[in-house]
């Protein structure tokens, strides 16, 4: 395996930084393809701060240009990287999570900025866990790549003599994988696809979200600063749809990983589909909360803590949000006004400030498609408990007030389809029954949440619910976990060594004992 050296970008398409001097322009980016910055034929767009509607850098537009020479470059050093011993390819893991964090305090006002994350949310979750998926799949890395399977006698046939044969089942590298990834959690994201695929031997083609790609652009230096060839790990971005269509599209690809909406994800496994293209698809989600009539004090508040996230957690723009309370009837009204004064009490403002729990949404776009939510919610017939417009300070941004909808209908669009905002509907229930009918109501199947004071009763339940993670008493995630979804929340797992297996082939040998 070959070693990359470290030549300076050139000063043109050199990365910027969030809190450059004032009255400098913001920096233009290039293409990190094979290796190194490659300028934009196509030139540039604009990438936005979303609290304060100022360019934060230039992207580079691509295209199918960009995409195919990007694909070019990892075919080339895919096989000698899957050639590398298992423990080659874990130390350059583990040193990419180790430049993560050193450079981590000099990256964060980038990240934060083109993404619009407050301070809790972009120290604490955004930087420290991608460093920490590369470290989890360094060690997954030398995990084996085998499973032996026991002996068996065969008999005789036509094709070959009997006897005792011997066989084992082992995972090989897909190749060249295309990685298309959100908003959300850019950096993140991006390390959850691209840390187990090198891991497992393949090259990576990332095409990041248009709104926040900088972060990832920036990766690509750092990766190769920390001994990864080059080749293996390329970004193309841009400001439409081309360059993720062209690398679905390309012949070369071997594996589309996506994380989206459901409505782009049916359009990725149509056309990969033509190729029989291996897919992992992380789609929308709908998640329910089901506070059961058992649930006590302590259960009650950890609910409400839960449910609440969907406010302060990202502004709701995470798929796991338990954006709708299913909430015993027992239980409904002072939950309701529990959550209702919640919401009111929450810090709407500035990302940068520490006092800030809610931050703006990442688009003007996305902020009038929230508001449009509401206001057909209104017309349904939905009553606005709190929120519901936009708050007057601060005067820039794409802010939308954490809002609290009640006597809503499971039949509404807001009880049925993800909004990708801070918005809460409650929906009350008379039994078991009714509460599994309701969480399963909506089209999606991604995560769902049970409290109860029986955690046996709420065991049960979970098994009846159509959903790839439920969570019980508690929003928390376990790392080791496979995450994925049911229905159209998605197909596939990663997460643990279930990413390894989501990022390689199975292939059986045999051979006579």
């Amino acid at each position: 395996m070959r070693e990359a050296s470290t030549p300076a970008p050139p000063a043109t398409e050199a990365p910027g930084a969030a809190g450059r001097p004032p009255g400098e322009e913001p920096r233009s980016y290039g293409h990190w393809i094979g290796g190194a910055w490659q300028p934009s034929a196509r030139g540039h767009y604009p990438v936005t701060d979303p609290a304060t509607e100022l360019p934060v850098g230039r992207a580079p537009e691509g295209g199918a240009e960009e995409i195919d020479a990007a694909v070019r470059a990892a075919r080339a050093a895919q096989q000698e990287w899957a050639a590398a011993p298992a423990r080659e390819r874990s130390r350059v893991l583990e040193r990419i999570a180790d430049l993560i964090e050193e450079r981590g305090p000099a990256l964060l006002p980038l990240l934060q900025a083109e993404t619009g994350a407050t301070r809790a949310v972009a120290r604490g979750m955004q930087l420290p866990t991608a460093a920490e998926r590369f470290r989890r799949y360094a060690r997954g890395a030398l995990e084996s790549d085998t499973v032996p399977l026991a002996p068996r006698p065969v008999a005789a046939s036509a094709l070959a003599p009997g006897g005792l044969i011997g066989a084992a089942a082992v995972r090989r590298p897909m190749g060249v994988v295309g990685c298309i990834t959100s908003y959300n959690f850019p950096v993140v994201n991006l390390a959850g696809k691209v840390a187990p695929a090198l891991a497992m031997g393949n090259a990576v083609v990332c095409k990041p979200a248009p709104q926040d790609p900088l972060s990832c652009l920036e990766l690509g230096p750092l990766l190769k600063e920390a001994g990864l060839p080059d080749g293996l790990y390329n970004v193309v971005t841009g400001s439409g749809p081309g360059p993720g269509e062209a690398l679905v599209a390309h012949p070369d690809v071997d594996m589309i990983s996506f994380t989206g909406s459901t409505a782009v994800g049916k359009k990725i496994a149509e056309r990969a589909g033509r190729d029989m293209k291996r897919t992992l698809m992380e789609l929308g989600g709908k998640g329910a909360a089901l506070v059961l009539d058992d649930a006590d004090d302590r259960i009650r508040q950890a609910a409400l803590t839960a449910i609440a996230s969907t406010w302060t957690f990202h502004s709701g723009q995470i798929c796991t949000a338990p954006t709708r309370a299913l909430v015993h009837r027992s239980h409904h009204d002072a939950f309701v006004t529990e959550l209702a004064r919640y919401a009111s009490a929450l810090t709407v403002g500035d990302p940068r400030d520490k006092r800030t729990v809610v931050g703006p949404l990442i688009s003007a776009a996305q902020r009038e498609r929230v508001e449009a939510h509401i206001a057909q919610a209104r017309r349904e017939g939905a009553t606005v408990r709190a929120g519901g417009q936009r708050p007057a300070q601060p005067a820039t941004g794409y802010y939308v007030a954490p809002t609290l909808l009640t006597d809503v209908t499971p039949e509404m669009t807001v009880a049925r389809e993800e909004l990708f905002g801070p918005v809460v509907v409650v929906l009350p229930f008379e039994d078991d029954e009714e509460a599994v009918r309701l969480a399963n109501s909506t089209p999606y199947g991604l995560h769902d949440y049970v409290f109860g004071g029986d955690t046996g009763r709420a065991w049960r339940l979970a098994g009846r619910l159509r959903s790839g993670n439920v969570g019980i008493n508690t929003v928390q995630r376990h790392p080791e976990t496979p995450f994925g979804g049911f229905k159209e929340s998605g197909i596939g797992r990663d997460g643990g060594s279930f990413g390894l297996h989501a990022y390689s082939e199975l292939q059986s040998i045999v051979w006579p004992s």
